[in-house]
């Protein structure tokens, strides 16, 4: 990791060609790297022909991604049709020196915008094509020009989208029509020679400096289509990333799945990326918020497990971000402005999973710990830290802290001083070293998913469903369980007491469960489950003393072959 005045000074770089470029880091990476690995919050920009629809076609509305309006899977509008519509498109309120700001406020550090997406329409001006925001609008601007120059003059760093396989205008495009107006045959061949390989060509030579080339569902594209294209941008922006779905298992870094945050710590390179309504382009009638709460949670927990984020806004037809995403963003911002050291250039957290009461960074040698659950009695109660504490910090305040029974233990004011999560610093008499063994909290309640969990004749897989149309939401899950299953979760007790016991799971029918502690059992209990994910409670169960102990969990009868377990909770009861 950078020095942290370094990673400042990288952070504000402008990234227009006008001036010479910045040098590379003292370790080699380029400007662009140093901004993807050090800034850790960026905004995505889903903006298209599509937008000028919201969500709303012939008066029917489509839920979900927005984008999508055109695919038959959503209305099906005849391409003719559908391009018809660039006529009357005219997002005159579109802002780029306001979104920019907006973006700052946020405190963000680059912005990605959709170039093209999967509809063909490009939102820059292209020789390759007259489909395109200025040629075929009355608006006639290249907004790519206008965001790409107001990103270079407020030092935030600029990149794009676009969808190199799926055109769905333009003959011989991934889904596409197959011929021409004359009716010719088309190959994708022809269509990556004379209109994908051009516009990637004028994305990575138009615009000054760029972040990245963030390209998107590459499908069956075969492996040279992908490396040519890496090639062009390696040509012409030779410190730019290209991202992971360029496809091929090629990509400078690895893009999760959307709305994913790892569970445990992730390898690597790699960003998650979520929305600020439930679609990524935008639909007047999605009213799903995104709160400033969830925006910090989420940031700091996707940097905790060693990922960048990318939060995404879909401007409304006029050009314009609706009132409620830009609040939530100001809102939130005012927290990471205030805690840049939680953010930029903070590093994976060493218990390498999230704590009963928040997560952990680190920087500069130092523990961040980001409190998002107050804790009621006010001590918090930090589990498996070796390392010997110099001090503890909430803001400016020294923080009175001990270790108990192996514990550490730190006395907070009686309330949160601030919203959504404050950050203790720990200063540590030496290199870090913790154990990351699972935690039971002695006052809050502690969910451990299946991840961090061994399993016996049954399987953690990722599972996937969608609610609204392109709203994916994945679990990891225990399947294919058989009698003889089992999941063990080892957990260090912080206190003895009883605990309450609930079951997070989907199933078909009756399941009955046993859980044993420490190999002896101690709960069995049944329930007619639901097709959806519940808690389901399974029981007290008293913990004789603190320390480690084993729970396991194993089907003993019922619909067991249909059952998929998420996490299991553990709540302390007073009595």
């Amino acid at each position: 990791m950078l020095p942290a005045a370094v990673v400042l000074t990288l952070l504000s770089v402008s990234c227009t060609r006008t001036t010479p470029a910045a040098p590379a880091a003292e370790d080699g990476r380029s400007p662009q790297e140093v901004l993807f690995d050090e800034g850790n919050y960026a905004m995505f920009i889903h903006f298209g022909l599509y937008s000028s629809l919201e969500g709303v076609w012939k008066d029917k509305i489509y839920y979900g991604n927005a984008e999508w309006i055109m695919n038959s899977a959503q209305a099906g509008i005849p391409y003719k049709e559908y391009m018809s519509l660039a006529a009357s498109f005219n997002p005159s309120g579109f802002d780029a020196d306001a979104i920019v700001q907006l973006a700052k406020d946020a405190g963000m550090k680059y912005i990605i915008i959709t170039s093209k997406h999967h509809e063909g329409f490009a939102m820059f001006d292209t020789a390759a094509s007259d489909f395109d925001i200025v040629d075929a609008t009355p608006l006639g601007r290249d907004l790519m020009a206008e965001l790409a120059e107001a990103c270079h003059r407020e030092g935030l760093g600029i990149g794009f989208y676009y969808s190199q396989f799926q055109d769905w205008t333009a003959p011989g495009g991934g889904f596409g029509p197959s011929c021409d107006d004359a009716g010719r045959p088309v190959s994708f061949e022809e269509y990556f020679r004379t209109k994908c390989v051009p516009q990637v060509e004028e994305l990575t030579t138009k615009y000054g400096d760029i972040q990245l080339i963030w390209f998107d569902t590459p499908a069956d594209m075969e492996r040279h289509y992908s490396e040519e294209l890496v090639e062009i941008v390696r040509k012409n922006q030779p410190g730019a990333l290209v991202s992971s779905r360029v496809g091929n298992g090629l990509g400078d870094y690895e893009t999760l799945g959307d709305m994913e945050v790892p569970v445990t710590n992730h390898p690597g390179r790699w960003e998650g990326i979520d929305v600020t309504q439930v679609g990524w382009g935008f639909s007047r009638c999605d009213n799903e918020w995104k709160s400033p709460d969830y925006i910090v949670r989420t940031l700091v927990s996707t940097i905790a497990r060693g990922g960048t984020w990318m939060l995404n806004v879909g401007p409304r037809a006029d050009g314009t971000i609706h009132p409620m995403a830009a609040a939530a963003l100001r809102k939130s911002g005012e927290w990471v402005h205030a805690h840049p050291e939680a953010v930029y250039g903070a590093g994976p957290s060493p218990w390498g999973h999230a704590l009963p009461w928040g997560d952990a960074v680190v920087q500069d040698g130092k523990v961040e710990l980001v409190v998002f659950d107050w804790p009621q009695d006010g001590v918090l109660r930090v589990p498996g830290l070796k390392t010997p504490v110099q001090s503890a910090r909430l803001g400016g305040r020294k923080l009175k802290c001990r270790v108990q029974d192996g514990l550490l233990c730190i006395d907070l004011p009686a309330a949160r001083p601030e919203p959504y999560a404050s950050v203790v610093e720990l200063s540590l008499r030496g290199e870090i070293d913790v154990d990351g063994t699972l935690s039971a909290d002695a006052v809050m309640p502690t969910t451990f998913p299946v991840e961090s969990a061994s399993t016996e004749h049954c399987a953690v897989e990722q599972t996937g469903w969608m609610e609204k149309f392109g709203e994916w939401k994945t679990r990891k899950v225990v399947q294919h369980f058989r009698p003889e299953s089992k999941v063990t979760w080892t957990v260090d007790f912080q206190a003895p007491g009883v605990y309450a016991i609930d079951l997070e799971y989907l199933g078909g029918d009756i399941v009955e469960w046993k859980l044993a502690l420490d190999g002896e059992e101690a709960l069995v209990d049944q329930h007619r489950i639901s097709p959806l994910y519940a808690w389901y409670p399974l029981g007290w169960v008293r913990i004789p003393s603190a320390g480690r102990h084993t729970l396991c969990l194993y089907p003993s009868e019922g619909d067991i072959a249909a059952a998929k377990v998420a996490a299991v909770r553990l709540t302390p009861i007073a009595l």
